[in-house]
């Protein structure tokens, strides 16, 4: 007997608690701060929903979904998008951090 399961468990943008919160780490477009829903699909349709317990930045542009804090070596956690509004790439305009020498978007060197 052959037995093909197609599914797994993805996370869905929910309610929006502050629209314009950051900046996307993709395109540097607004993100907002919204709940994040587990939902389990098999064979592409949602079957469950359930609410996931940190809130996540959602770009409006990309559609990208990404942590409200991101991990730094240490087990230390940092905002997503603490960057200082000078510290910005002068190639492509996005904001770096400023302990960067190269951007981590385009390459060119800040």
């Amino acid at each position: 007997m052959f037995f093909f399961f197609v599914g797994g468990v993805e996370p869905a943008a929910g309610r929006v608690l502050k629209e314009a919160a950051g900046r996307c780490l993709r395109c540097g477009g607004d993100a907002d701060l919204v709940e994040v829903q587990k939902v389990l699909k098999l064979f592409f349709v949602p079957v469950w929903r359930w609410q996931s317990k940190d809130p996540m930045f959602y770009c409006r542009d990309c559609s990208f979904l990404f942590p409200h804090s991101l991990p730094i070596s240490g087990g230390e956690e940092r905002e997503a998008l603490d960057f200082p509004r000078d510290a910005t790439c002068h190639a492509c305009a996005r904001g770096v951090d400023p302990k960067f020498r190269f951007c981590p978007y385009c390459g060119s060197s800040l």
